[in-house]
């Protein structure tokens, strides 16, 4: 019996996600986007050492589909150094769309170029690889485009609804295509693996949709839970999460999840990628968890208090803040706000050794009133349209996501 194909799963990087965190002048990266290339060079450090065979990125290697040069240089330096260990597939995930179909995906460039060990998997397709413990069939769906996947179909006439359920049709049969053909190149012993990225029936979504690009199309669950499958490599839900935990009929369904927090949305959430040791019909694999940076809320309420800024300095205390990105959260009343000293809290968050301070907001007792805190003059415009989504308790993963876009605006009129 050969031994199993020790594959390495990750998805989501989002290399560009730079709310809080500051520009590093030696590197010109924002210290979140280091974030990210450092949790990378830890998983790739962790397949080193676990002599990988195969590397699957199941999409979305940037925050935009327009990433800034130094990113994709950053990215690229990783992708080759996987390349070396194993023969890497990159997927095509929607961030790395373009908006016009007729322009290059993110990843287009490794197909260009040809570059050794690297499949660039812009469609849908199956390969077989050669890897130095056997062969892997290795099915290959990208994000599914729905201009691409509505021209196989007679759309004219058809509700919202019913276009829907045409483009999952469609979908579906692909994916069995790809099952069939799977079936049909591998022999007994051959294991194969699915990678896709989509969002499946019953998966449970974190604050990523609210800065999804487009709408999507859901996949059925029993579209992906197919025998002829050994494992089912998906990206695009950032929350971790097996679809196929309790089946002993299925191949194991996972989304790997992202590596970094993207928002405090996923605050509780722990990040990562997967190690799988895939072999026909008993595939074993485990989640093995990233050093993601923390976030922490505080949430003090000081209305009863005489001494409100004591009480929340005795707060961060027991927050366990070192290197974390924190916010506070007070509740207070008129007078007890009259009492508080910001700027005592903002010199015990850096004393404590804050990565990044991502907001004081005070919830006033008869009528909620977020301040600005610090003068305006000497606040960015970025900052200042933070606070004001906070004044107007704008949800925090919305939030995150409107300051992206309007980071991206002020890039563009600055170019």
């Amino acid at each position: 019996m050969s031994e199993p194909i020790r594959v390495l799963h990750f998805a989501d990087a989002h290399i560009g996600m730079e709310n809080y965190g500051k520009i590093d002048s030696e590197s010109g990266l924002s210290g979140r986007v280091q974030d990210y290339l450092r949790r990378i060079d830890e998983m790739i450090d962790y397949a080193d050492e676990a002599d990988v065979d195969l590397v699957v990125f199941a999409g979305d290697a940037f925050r935009s589909r327009n990433p800034d040069p130094t990113q994709q240089r950053a990215f690229a330096q990783r992708v080759r150094r996987l390349a070396q260990l194993a023969p890497t597939v990159l997927l095509v995930g929607n961030h790395d769309l373009p908006v016009n179909a007729a322009k290059a995906s993110t990843i287009d460039i490794y197909h260009t170029l040809d570059v050794p060990n690297i499949w660039a998997a812009l469609d849908y397709e199956l390969r077989r690889l050669s890897t130095k413990r056997g062969d892997v069939i290795v099915g290959a769906a990208p994000y599914p485009v729905r201009a691409r996947l509505l021209g196989e179909v007679s759309a004219r006439g058809l509700s919202i609804a019913e276009q829907e359920a045409e483009l999952e049709r469609v979908l579906g049969e692909k994916l069995a295509e790809l099952a069939h053909q799977a079936e049909s190149l591998a022999d007994e012993t051959t294991p194969r693996l699915l990678t896709g990225h989509f969002s499946a029936e019953g998966a449970v979504w974190g604050s990523e949709r609210l800065v999804m690009l487009g709408r999507d199309i859901s996949v059925g669950l029993e579209a992906l839970a197919d025998p002829r499958w050994d494992y089912v490599a998906l990206g695009h839900i950032h929350r971790h999460q097996n679809l196929t935990r309790d089946r002993s009929d299925a191949p194991p369904v996972v989304y790997c999840g992202s590596l970094e927090r993207i928002d405090f949305g996923e605050e509780a959430e722990i990040k990562g990628f997967c190690w799988v040791e895939l072999a026909r019909g008993r595939t074993d694999w485990q989640f093995v968890e990233s050093k993601a940076r923390a976030r922490r809320t505080l949430r003090v309420d000081c209305r009863d208090s005489g001494s409100p800024t004591r009480r929340a300095l005795n707060a961060l205390k027991e927050g366990r803040l070192d290197g974390a990105i924190v916010r506070m959260e007070l509740r207070l009343r008129p007078e007890s706000e009259a009492l508080l000293d910001e700027g005592a809290l903002i010199e015990a968050l850096k004393g404590a050794g804050v990565f990044h301070i991502a907001g004081i907001g005070k919830d006033v007792e008869r009528g909620r009133v977020t301040r600005l805190g610090r003068s305006p003059e000497g606040l960015s415009p970025l900052e200042l349209l933070e606070r004001y989504f906070e004044i107007k308790e704008v949800d925090a993963a919305r939030r995150e996501a409107l300051l992206e876009r309007a980071q991206d605006i002020v890039r563009g009129a600055m170019a």
